[in-house]
């Protein structure tokens, strides 16, 4: 799985972090630290993430997906 946060985007809310606390976490009051390459097991957790921020800031994507398309 493949994450990736448009950080000029995000507004540092931080309502993804207590959803997946093992792949994001704030450095900080406003810096959004993150693991860009989570572990497929907490795929969950990182939708539930990514659906939570306001701005629309976290995409995921699988990454034995890329490249597929053709």
């Amino acid at each position: 799985m493949r994450m990736v946060v448009d950080l000029n985007r995000c507004q540092g809310y931080a309502q993804c972090v207590p959803l997946a606390p093992e792949v994001l976490h704030l450095h900080g009051e406003e810096a959004l630290m993150y693991d860009p390459n989570p572990d497929d097991s907490l795929r969950q957790h990182v939708l539930r993430a990514a659906a939570s921020c306001p701005v629309q800031a976290i995409v995921v994507d699988r990454l034995d997906e890329i490249g597929k398309s053709s």
